[in-house]
């Protein structure tokens, strides 16, 4: 496609670098943007810009955060011996949104995935050591998605550590086989969390 500016081909060249925008889409964000008064776009730009310059890890759990320690490990409201293990994030900010769950949570920044070169010592799994050392964890809890990556993730853990003295169980299986956590509706992952069940080889 040819373009009238070598700056409007490069921004529409960087928008549809974004997963699931191609060109096309690209280029009606930009000339929407054009469109907009100056301010809007660059108050858009400087969000961006401080997104990737100023959001954190939280030196505690791995969540995003604003600070050295994010907003829910420093709550003293929740409850320090119940840690809810997630793939990512979007996990956190999905059983977040049930308003189910007053534990903490730890964000193991990914799953065990051999084909795609996704091996234990990838994840934040010694944080999970850690904590676990310290003494305060009473449940584990594993709110991992229902795919064959996701339960090798949760029984390698288990085995892992099923001498620690914590008691290990995982969401109900409200969510169907083969589904990403952050995709289920927050009925279904609410319950799932409230019915939790008990962990074992198993399972």
């Amino acid at each position: 496609m040819d373009y009238p500016s070598r700056v409007l081909a490069k921004a529409v060249e960087e928008i549809s670098g974004l997963p699931g925008i191609g060109k096309k889409s690209a280029l009606r964000l930009a000339l929407h943007l054009l469109k907009q008064p100056q301010s809007q776009a660059l108050t858009l730009g400087d969000s961006l810009k401080k997104l990737v310059t100023e959001i954190q890890y939280c030196a505690d759990c791995h969540n995003f955060s604003d600070s050295e320690i994010c907003e829910i490990c420093s709550n003293p409201k929740r409850n320090p011996e119940i840690l809810c293990v997630v793939e990512d994030v979007r996990d956190v900010m999905a059983i977040e949104n049930t308003g189910k769950f007053r534990g903490k949570y730890l964000v193991l920044g990914g799953k065990i995935s051999p084909m795609e070169g996704i091996g234990p010592n990838q994840l934040n799994i010694s944080s999970i050591e850690k904590k676990l050392a310290a003494g305060e964890i009473k449940e584990l809890i594993f709110a991992l998605s229902a795919t064959m990556e996701g339960d090798t993730t949760a029984y390698y853990i288990y085995r892992k550590f099923k001498n620690a003295d914590v008691n290990f169980s995982t969401i109900a299986r409200g969510i169907s086989v083969g589904d990403e956590l952050e995709y289920a509706d927050e009925i279904s992952l609410g319950r799932s969390i409230q019915n939790r069940l008990p962990y074992n080889e198993k399972d």
